[in-house]
Order: structure tokens, then C-alpha cells, then sequence
């Protein structure tokens, strides 16, 4: 079989160390990069729709490859993916390419640098999405923390260093005591291997699925971020550069939702279960919480920040609903949401590079000047706060119909949010968009260029794509969502049978040596 997973993965970092060759002093020198760099990215997009197209709706995993690698520890490179792991890859592969465009104009120095960093991430984030090896996932992981660290730390705002040192602790702290609990299952399970599909075919005591599953769960909370560790997510964004802030929202945070939906809840899901009303509380207290934040916010930046951990929300308390329109909701909102803050972060962006401020009252009746861009931003505001007819509406809509079945009382108080994202969202656009223009540099902005437009036009696409006809995406996550959520209450049940059974046998045998 053709090995098109590695190609997708290891594309980017090909054309990363491609760039090595090159030098950065020139603005010829630095087009020539930048080119390369989106290529590198459009290849491994181009993969990604090979996968899509001939990918087959079913639970079992596809495109594996398997190359041993470290066989003494039964470490081994093993890549696949499932129909919850590819929306995720689309997303990666789509959203590349498009903050590379973004920031040909925007990146003014160690241009070479910050491509290579950019395709290093691109490869470290597919690889979190395809490891079917613990070590491999780790790997991966960790590798990520890298280059986003550089691309905060150098291309940031003022405080760019603080950030970029918080966003690497609270990531790291977490995933330590990851590391400790895959290290645990490798040497007290006594397999032989990390491979995740063992692990996940292989039954936990409950009593060590608590420790492992908090061990797992803080990693991926972190990364979310849920409330309360939540605080290093508005620092982070605000001093990123837009690229770096659209990649943070629309991929990496993706990143703590699908480790719960493929590591911490199948591994250890009488824990899980069991934890399922704390985090169904976190995830109502960050919805609500997200949202007053963001009511208060003066910095747009920020606003689109607290607006996130608002929406990831309600992505954790549809997984943590054990529903399974719940759950195929929140796979999608993945998608949608990393669209629709990846698109306000990007037009955020292209106001900050006009007027070098983000502050919101130094906008006000831009239609006027810019009105192509404001269709696009009164768009995308519309999608994020849920309006039907637009990708944001779907994946909520989903989540909250799955979630009322099995979870009443929570899913009233959730509908807050969606009233309080229209809250602080319409104020803004009546701020920024609307209104007269008092300011006298309002007056002489101007509307997008050629390459605004190809950055933005194929996200409005997917807006109204994905909220008139989500069929496709919706096709490839039933199957895996599913058998997730069968092999969940499978386990539980033989959790329980062998929990009920074991007094017998205990029984059994004192009896059988009262009677000798």
C-alpha cells in the first residue's frame, strides 16, 4: 500500500529542512520561501484529499502502516486514522497553507525561521492525529510545543516572552504526568508494546483507571483549555502573531478534545463515566464563564480568546453527554469552530496590519471603506454565534439535541452561552462594522487585496458548506463515534459483570475448604 499518510505528514517537514538552502536577506530571497512553504503545505493538503476521497465510512482504522522501530521496548511507527482523527487532518492541512498566504505580508523578519517553524508544526500536529503508538503520540506531542513556543516567543506582541513561557509550562506540566501514566500502562500491563489499539482492546482495573484517567485528563484539560486551566489561552493569543493565534485556536486546542475522545475516555471509561458530572460542570462553568469575559473585553484579540474557551465548552460537555448525536456534534464543532475562530482571527488581523490596533472603539463605520470585508466579518460573527445556515449552527445544535436526552437541567443552563455569544459577538460588529466614522485613519482604509481574498474566501466557503450540507464530514464521524461509544458501555458492563462475579468466587472457594 502506498504510504500516503507519511507523505501527508512528513511533506512539511521536507520542505522545512528545504529551506535551509535558502537565505532570508532579500525580499526576493523571502517570497522564495514563503512559496516554497506553502507548496510544501498544499502537497500534504493534497494527501489529505486522497485520504478523503477514498476513505470508507467504517469504525476500523484505515491507511495503517506499521514499520518496527525500537523493538526492544516494542516501540514501533504506526500511523492511522479513523473517521474522528480525519476531520481533524482536513483541518490541519486546509488552515496551513492559508496562514502561510497570510502571512507573506505580515512576517517582516527571520522570514526563514518562521517557515521552518510553521511546517514543523504542520507535521507535529498530523502526527498527534494518526499515532496509533504511544511513544510515536508522545513524540509528537511534545514536538509541537517547540515551535509554537518560537513562534510566540519571536513574532509576538510586548509581552510575547511571558506568554510564550506560560503556554509552554502549562503544556508541559501536563503532559508529564501523561508521560508517567502511558509508562505506567507499559510496564505494569507487561504487553510488550505501546500500541494504543492493545491498550484499548485491554481492560483497566477501575481503581488505577481513576489515577491514570486525572493523569491523562489534566494533559488534554490543559490543552483545551477548561476552566480553571484556562488562564495561559488569552495570554497566549494576544501576543501571537495572527498566524500563530489561527493555527492555536483552529488546530492545537483540537488537540485536548481529541485526546479525550481517543486516549482518556475509551482507555478508561468506568473513570471517565464516573468523572462525567465534574466535567460536564467545568464545561458549563467555562461557557458561561467565556462568555462574561468576552462581554467585558476591549482588545478584539482577546474577546475572539475568551470567546474560544466559551465554544470548547460546549465541545467537552457533548463528549462528556455520552450521546451519540452529542458526540458526533462535538467532533464537528472541532471543525466548525476552528473555522470560524481561525476567520476571525485572520480579518482581526487584517485590521490590526491598517490600523496597528485591536482595541475596539478605535473602529466604527468601516463599512463604509471596507465593505467586502465586512460582509465577511458580519458572516463569520453570524456563524460563530450559532445562526442556521452557517457551520457554527450545526455542530451546537447537534450537541445540545444529544445532550437534552440524557442531561435536562445542563443543557438549559448551556443555552446561556449561546445567548451570551450573541452578546459580546453583535456589540462588536456594531462597533467595528457599523455606526459613523469618528476616527480620521478609518477613513482611508482600504478593502482586501488579492491575496485577502484567496486567504479568506475558501473559509467563508466551508461556512456556508459545512452549515447547508454537513452530510459528508457527518458521514465519516457517525461510524467511528459509534463503535466508541458501544466499545464504552461494553467495557462497563464487563467491568461490572467481573466486579459482581469475583465475590463468588471468593465465596466458592471458602466454602470449598470450610467443607474439607
Amino acid at each position: 500500500m502506498f504510504p500516503v499518510i507519511s507523505w501527508m505528514i512528513f511533506s512539511p517537514l521536507v520542505g522545512a529542512f528545504s529551506l535551509l538552502f535558502f537565505g532570508d536577506n532579500n525580499q526576493t530571497q523571502c517570497k522564495r520561501i514563503f512559496f516554497i512553504a506553502i507548496v510544501s503545505s498544499l502537497i500534504s493538503f493534497l494527501f489529505s484529499l486522497v485520504i478523503f476521497v477514498n476513505f470508507q465510512s467504517s469504525p476500523k482504522m484505515q491507511f495503517v502502516e506499521n514499520l518496527k522501530w525500537i523493538e526492544s521496548m516494542g516501540v514501533s511507527y504506526r500511523v492511522g486514522l479513523d473517521g474522528i482523527s480525519l476531520p481533524l487532518i482536513l483541518l490541519t492541512t486546509f488552515l496551513t497553507p492559508i496562514v502561510l498566504l497570510f502571512s507573506w505580508d505580515d512576517i517582516k523578519k527571520r522570514i526563514r525561521l518562521y517557515c521552518f517553524s510553521m511546517l514543523l508544526l504542520e507535521t507535529a500536529m498530523l502526527g498527534v492525529f494518526v499515532s496509533l503508538d504511544f511513544f510515536l503520540f508522545y513524540v509528537f506531542w511534545e514536538a509541537m510545543l517547540i515551535p509554537m513556543y518560537f513562534i510566540i516567543g519571536i513574532w509576538g506582541g510586548k509581552k510575547r516572552i511571558y506568554s510564550a513561557m506560560k503556554f509552554f509550562l502549562y503544556t508541559m506540566s501536563g503532559s508529564v504526568l501523561m508521560l508517567i501514566a502511558i509508562l505506567w500502562l507499559y510496564f505494569a500491563t507487561g504487553v510488550g508494546t505501546f500500541n494504543i489499539l492493545v491498550f484499548l482492546n485491554s481492560p483497566v482495573d477501575p481503581l488505577i483507571q481513576t489515577w491514570l484517567f486525572v493523569a491523562f485528563a489534566i494533559a488534554f484539560a490543559i490543552k483545551v483549555p477548561m476552566f480553571p486551566f484556562h488562564t495561559w489561552l488569552p495570554d497566549a493569543h494576544v501576543e501571537a502573531p495572527t498566524a500563530g493565534s489561527v493555527i492555536l485556536a483552529g488546530v492545537l486546542l483540537k488537540m485536548g478534545t481529541y485526546g479525550f475522545i481517543r486516549l482518556a475516555i475509551p482507555l478508561f471509561p468506568e473513570a471517565a463515566i464516573a468523572f462525567s458530572p465534574l466535567f460536564i460542570f467545568l464545561s458549563l462553568v467555562g461557557i458561561i464563564y467565556g462568555g462574561l469575559m468576552a462581554m467585558i473585553q476591549r482588545d478584539a484579540k482577546k474577546l475572539v480568546a475568551y470567546s474560544s474557551v466559551s465554544h470548547l465548552g460546549f465541545v467537552m460537555f457533548g463528549l462528556f453527554s455520552f450521546n451519540l448525536l452529542a458526540v458526533e456534534g462535538s467532533v464537528l464543532q472541532m471543525v466548525n469552530h476552528g473555522i470560524c475562530s481561525g476567520l476571525l482571527f485572520l480579518m482581526v488581523g487584517m485590521l490590526y496590519r491598517r490600523r496597528h490596533t485591536r482595541l475596539i472603539d478605535d473602529f466604527g463605520g468601516i463599512a463604509k471603506v471596507m465593505p467586502v470585508f465586512s460582509v465577511f466579518f458580519v458572516i463569520t460573527v453570524f456563524s460563530s454565534i450559532g445562526l442556521p445556515g452557517l457551520n457554527g449552527f450545526v455542530g451546537e445544535f447537534a450537541i445540545l439535541s444529544g445532550s437534552f436526552q440524557s442531561h435536562v437541567i445542563p443543557t438549559i443552563i448551556a443555552t446561556i452561552g449561546v445567548v451570551l455569544s450573541a452578546v459580546y459577538m453583535l456589540p462588536m460588529v456594531q462597533k467595528v462594522i457599523f455606526g459613523k466614522i469618528r476616527i480620521e485613519a478609518n477613513k482611508i482604509l482600504t478593502d482586501l487585496n488579492i491575496r485577502e481574498w484567496f486567504v479568506l474566501v475558501p473559509m467563508i466557503f466551508l461556512v456556508f458548506l459545512l452549515g447547508i450540507y454537513p452530510k459528508p464530514i457527518l458521514k465519516i464521524i457517525e461510524p467511528s463515534t459509534k463503535s466508541l461509544l458501544l466499545k464504552i458501555k461494553g467495557r462497563k458492563l464487563i467491568a461490572k459483570e467481573a466486579k459482581n462475579m469475583k465475590p463468588r468466587i471468593v465465596l466458592s472457594s471458602t466454602t470449598t475448604r470450610g467443607n474439607e
